[in-house]
């Protein structure tokens, strides 16, 4: 009776998990055919940067390392995904100050292989910056990525020949659709899953809690560190090259430190560590961003009149944004995750009774 009763909330579980991912599905095809072109924008953004703030969570939150060097990576990402998807009539249409150079002139991939080709360049990147800075720890490591996401964007705005400089990339193709960057939220949701369930995953947590304790256990530190470092450096240059194929335009001035500030502040606000943070955050912070944007306009209140505060929203959403960290301080979820079983102890769903071997489950997890 007892194995009888466990299968059947387990079954509950996987069939309630199954009902969520349909929908998902339906009401992403709902927003795909329905939504106004704003709004879908808004909608497809927020996929976008739930890849964005996984990508950071990774290293800030589940390998403890402060890394602010995040736009650097975008602007990796998006540069060469537009380099290659560009047709040769396009960017000889961009370059009319200077030609662009030979070698790049004539390449024209499909959108998918340039994409992973985004992503293998930035991580590349990755590699060879993570070998100096990761030896660096704290605050040092902040401001040494920091420094290689302001040399990345002093770099782009001075090769004109390559990346036509302080005029950017326009007419980008629009590849970055509603399916294609919620298909990819989702498999880095599923592979960030699967990755911090892994023994490498532990092996992550491991050096965030006690980076000594690890060591004496035999976790290679300085390899560990890289691998989080390879794998954060891929993710925020898929998430790069999708923000620059959805807005259809690239330029240095998009990847300043504003950019990774935003996906730090989703992080923090979410919880250092949770996935289900980041991603509850990343739409929320999108959204909210956009709803209190009629606060730098004209208002009519019934006391008095403004003819526009530029920069009200912001100080309205940093106020919001300091109550929540004051009364939240690990953010929303901390470093917890959504479950089905959660909802059921607060009432939500029914609740399993107690069986005969929890008691003993729970005695083993103690030891």
């Amino acid at each position: 009776m007892v194995p009888l009763q466990k299968k059947l909330f387990s079954n509950r579980n996987t069939v309630l998990t199954a009902v969520a991912c349909v929908v998902l599905f339906v009401l992403i095809i709902v927003a795909n055919n329905f939504f106004d072109r704003f709004s879908l924008r808004i909608f497809n953004l927020c996929a976008i940067y739930i890849i964005l703030s996984l990508s950071l969570n990774l290293l800030n939150g589940f390998t403890g390392l402060f890394s602010l060097g995040h736009a650097g990576f975008m602007a990796i990402g998006a540069y060469v995904s537009a380099l290659l998807t560009m047709t040769p009539a396009q960017k000889e249409m961009n370059f009319f100050l200077e030609p662009i150079v030979p070698w790049l002139a004539n390449i024209h991939i499909p959108f998918l292989p340039a994409l992973a080709v985004a992503g293998i360049v930035t991580a590349l990147f990755a590699f060879l910056i993570g070998l100096p800075v990761l030896r660096l720890h704290d605050d040092y490591l902040a401001i040494a990525t920091l420094g290689f996401a302001e040399i990345i964007r002093v770099i782009v705005t001075n090769l004109q020949r390559v990346t036509n400089g302080a005029l950017g990339l326009k007419g980008l193709p629009k590849y970055s659709t509603t399916y294609v960057v919620w298909s990819l939220a989702a498999l880095s949701v599923i592979f960030m899953i699967a990755l911090t369930r892994s023994a490498f995953g532990r092996s992550l947590k491991a050096i965030r809690d006690n980076e000594i304790a690890a060591q004496a256990m035999g976790i290679n530190i300085a390899r560990v560190k890289t691998d989080s470092f390879v794998i954060s450096g891929f993710m925020a240059g898929i998430g790069g090259a999708l923000l620059g194929h959805l807005m259809q335009t690239i330029d240095p001035r998009m990847f300043v430190f504003n950019l990774t500030y935003n996906i730090l502040l989703i992080v923090v606000l979410g919880g250092n560590g949770s996935i289900t943070g980041s991603v509850i955050a990343s739409i929320v912070v999108t959204v909210s961003m956009e709803l209190l944007r009629f606060l730098d306009g004209p208002l009519n209140f019934i006391v008095f009149k403004t003819d526009g505060l530029p920069g009200l929203r912001m100080v309205v959403f940093s106020a919001l944004l300091m109550i929540v960290v004051i009364y939240r301080q690990r953010g929303l979820m901390g470093t917890n995750e959504f479950s089905w079983d959660a909802l059921a102890k607060i009432g939500i769903l029914p609740r399993r009774k107690e069986l005969p071997g929890d008691e003993a489950s729970k005695r083993r997890g103690n030891r």
